[in-house]
């Protein structure tokens, strides 16, 4: 049990696992969770502490498990309940939390509800869905998620002669959360998984959750009550469950989220992450420092969850038309590379064309930020994408564990081909070759998720974001009882002198304890003083005292 004053996920590193793509354990080319507990030395050695995992539901596959047609069943293309549940028991014995994709705004349209739903308007069923005899216009700016794949929010259904409403797509109709009994369904979900040893759940399409569906006439709306009764719920089920909501919104409008702290305990910071990627490829600390400040207040116990790649499209949709063909232009300059319109469709390492040092710089600064990191599998590699694989499916591809046939992903013909040429081939980008390269990337996150875990101002305090004089370097500061850590990083990839001032710390000096400059580790700092930072450097380091900016 963590600390109430300290809650567990302020501390977490948490490691994104899409089962079905990890490690097949019985032959034959898909991912299960006997794979999943055979790497389970690797997870633990990666020094993450707490695991994400992807849906693993019973579905019809049509949507990378996002159309769940059982929320109590584990896909038998996954494995079985026993083996989930020895994952989960081995994991909680190592200290990583186990925390489950939970798909709550819509269902597979083979889900039994809808069978029910359109075979029996007088159902209670029925109305667990959103209904129309026309295909009316929705609410303004609620239009298909997926443009030029969907072109509308409804969908006939053939078999009830109605129209029934999507914003994903047409086979994942939407729930109407207005419905008291479908609540109770979605609580006795919760129990279910809460009693396996769930320590959490990532709420999928949060906002898509909360906001009017159907008609613009008539539109139901559930607003926030669901989130709260969802929060409510769990706190009352269990202890130290955490809520990790997907709500890419507006900064005016990410607050409502949390709630009073009565709705969701973190949210993925996808401000963060647009502006993020606009200062890499700017090389400038400006739009970094601006997130920053625009990220809104949010109550004590409540959290920032920090990721460089999703693993479906980055999302850009929070810069400017002109910010975000800057960005384009950087990472992703053909239209290939490029998805809906708003986003990029690739992993990070080809997006820095393998940038090792580059690379580095990236994945530190992300453990740098207030809140916790999250990378999804493979990101500790560098690995690639297909670009041949259609729309999101190109960073969706399997773990490269050795330069095998199969990348040691699977001796049988795997579910999908792991990425075999060029620079990020598994032949070239796997965990046998840089397990072995004190430094590759994969080590370099090993000490990183060894630092970040002993630096608990990190999730505990406000950031001070501190003048550097240099406008490619982030300067960020935390305060926690009396401990102050500074961190740097140098966005450019040419040298940069950063002229910090920590003269209000109580200690004279402090020290280096983490650097993209091995021999720079344990080096003694003054208070204030001028740091050379190499190109793509980064440097953190630990004083005893305050520090004002």
């Amino acid at each position: 049990m963590s600390d109430p004053q300290n809650p567990w996920y302020k501390d977490a590193i948490i490691y994104g696992i899409d089962v079905g793509l990890f490690q097949d354990g019985n032959g034959d080319g898909i991912g299960d969770f006997r794979g999943l507990i055979e790497r389970l030395d690797y997870i633990e050695d990666l020094g993450v502490n707490c695991v994400w995992l992807m849906p693993f539901f019973r579905t019809p596959g049509r949507d990378n498990g996002y159309d769940v047609s059982d929320y109590y069943a584990v896909d038998p293309n996954v494995g079985d309940f026993g083996g989930l549940i020895e994952f989960i028991t081995l994991a909680n014995e190592r200290g990583i939390r186990v925390v489950l994709d939970l798909v709550l705004n819509h269902t597979s349209d083979e889900h039994p509800w809808f069978e029910k739903a359109r075979n029996d308007p007088a159902s209670e069923e029925h109305d667990f869905y959103v209904w129309s005899d026309e295909p009316a216009p929705p609410m303004p700016g609620n239009g298909p998620i997926f443009p030029g794949v969907e072109d509308s929010v409804w969908a006939r259904d053939e078999v009830s002669g109605k129209w029934y409403y999507h914003r994903f797509y047409s086979f994942q109709p939407d729930l109407n959360h207005t419905n008291p009994t479908l609540r109770s369904e979605i609580d006795r979900i919760l129990r279910f998984w809460l009693k396996c040893g769930a320590s959490g759940f990532r709420v999928d399409a949060a906002s898509h959750m909360v906001e009017p569906k159907g008609r613009a006439d008539a539109p139901l709306e559930a607003g926030h009550d669901v989130l709260k009764q969802i929060r409510s719920f769990v706190d009352t089920t269990t202890v130290d469950a955490m809520l990790i909501g997907e709500a890419d919104e507006n900064p005016d409008e990410i607050a409502s989220f949390f709630g009073d702290d009565d709705e969701l305990h973190a949210l993925l910071n996808f401000l963060m992450t647009n502006y993020l990627f606009l200062a890499l490829a700017r090389r400038e600390a400006e739009p970094v420092r601006f997130a920053l400040e625009l990220l809104p207040k949010i109550p004590r116990d409540c959290h920032w969850i920090n990721f460089l790649r999703n693993l479906d499209e980055l999302d850009l949709e929070r810069l400017s038309s002109e910010q975000r063909e800057e960005v384009f232009a950087a990472f992703a300059p053909r239209k290939d590379m490029q998805i809906f319109g708003r986003g990029i469709r690739r992993r990070l390492a080809p997006m820095l064309d393998g940038d090792l040092k580059r690379l580095k710089l990236a994945y530190s600064l992300l453990f740098a930020l207030p809140g916790s990191p999250a990378i999804i599998y493979g990101d500790e590699l560098g690995m690639g994408d297909d670009l041949s694989l259609a729309g999101r499916d190109a960073v969706r591809t399997p773990m490269q564990w050795s330069d095998v046939r199969g990348a040691g992903f699977t001796q049988a013909q795997p579910v999908r081909e792991p990425v075999g040429k060029g620079p990020f081939g598994y032949r070239k980008v796997n965990v046998a070759v840089q397990d072995l390269d004190s430094d590759s990337l994969l080590n370099w996150i090993r000490k990183l998720t060894r630092t970040r875990r002993r630096c608990r101002e990190i999730g505990s305090a406000a950031p001070q974001v501190l003048d550097s004089g240099h406008r490619a370097v982030v300067a960020i500061a935390y305060e926690h009882q009396r401990r102050t850590l500074l961190t740097l990083h140098n966005l450019s990839g040419g040298k940069a002198r950063a002229e910090i001032d920590l003269s209000s710390a109580q200690s004279e000096s402090g020290r280096i304890i983490f650097s993209s400059r091995a021999e720079a580790v344990g080096d003694t700092v003054e208070r204030t003083q001028a740091f050379e930072l190499e190109p793509y450097g980064c440097r953190w380091a630990a004083f005893e005292g305050p520090v004002t900016a």
